[in-house]
């Protein structure tokens, strides 16, 4: 890679960095373009269209329509930067590039699932149960119950402050189950307001791994056809949200989506199954 183009790639990840990227996103940012200028022995200025399209057509075998996505999503915030800085005239990413990727539905549990599930969790450690209680009562991502502390937390009003997505803070709730076990999980605990709110063996925090082997372990003792990912814990909380007449903004902004068509996309499941998740909740 020119010394030029690599000096151009750190000052797009510096600006990821300053925009309060996550860093995971930046982690995938980063891999594509050193990926992609890996094998570009030119300046960037001097890049065509055609030289992106023959890299996307190579990468593109045996990848999936999303991979792709990502790919060209990457690039053309890449090139959008080097436009701003000046470092290109034009952005040569083309929009018609993009995959047609299907808009599948949200993997969520049916009332029965969700009660094996339940009743399973009542099997598990404290600090697993309480985990696993949070997750499907507040609809949190992993990453954002992972970097909870204890003071975030107010179990008298059932509520906990999250850091989401570019670092933003929302107020979340859960229920009172939630707060009961949680309550008891922290009565065995010795440690500051500022510790984690769910520790690993070390004494650090329960990272986005390690949440996902508690769910995906539970969903094995729970006989699912399906893994259970922390996801689909906060898939079934929008699921559940929604049969119970709640409206999509307040359920936006329980889950941090920052455009509510993302929160649209629960109100597409067929109605004959929210109807049923209606019935089998409320009678």
């Amino acid at each position: 890679m020119p010394k030029e183009n690599r000096l151009i790639l750190n000052e797009y990840l510096l600006s990821l960095k300053l925009a309060n990227k996550a860093e995971s996103t930046i982690k995938k940012y980063r891999s594509v373009l050193e990926c992609f200028l890996s094998g570009c022995p030119v300046p960037i200025d001097t890049l065509t269209s055609d030289d992106i399209l023959n890299w996307l057509n190579t990468c593109s075998k045996g990848k999936k329509p999303r991979t792709m996505d990502l790919y060209l999503s990457t690039l053309s915030s890449f090139f959008h930067f080097c436009l701003a800085e000046d470092y290109v005239d034009n952005v040569i990413i083309k929009n018609r590039w993009r995959p047609k990727i299907p808009h599948a539905l949200p993997k969520y549990l049916n009332e029965q699932e969700y009660a094996r599930v339940l009743l399973e969790s009542e099997k598990l450690p404290l600090r697993d149960r309480a985990l696993v209680m949070f997750l499907f009562s507040s609809g949190c991502r992993k990453s954002e119950v992972s970097n909870l502390n204890i003071q975030d937390v107010d179990l008298e009003q059932r509520t906990a402050k999250v850091m989401g997505k570019n670092n933003k803070i929302r107020h979340v709730h859960f229920s009172e189950e939630s707060a009961i076990v949680l309550k008891d999980y922290l009565q065995t605990r010795k440690g500051e307001a500022t510790d984690p709110l769910f520790m690993n063996k070390f004494g650090k925090s329960l990272k986005s791994s390690g949440i996902y082997n508690i769910t995906t372990k539970l969903g094995k003792m729970a006989e699912l056809s399906q893994s259970l990912h922390p996801h689909i814990c906060r898939h079934t909380f929008a699921t559940n949200m929604l049969a119970r007449g709640a409206e999509l903004e307040f359920i936006a902004d329980e889950m941090g989506h920052a455009d509510l068509n993302t929160t649209r996309v629960y109100a597409r499941i067929p109605t004959e199954d929210m109807k049923m998740v209606y019935q089998n909740i409320m009678g």
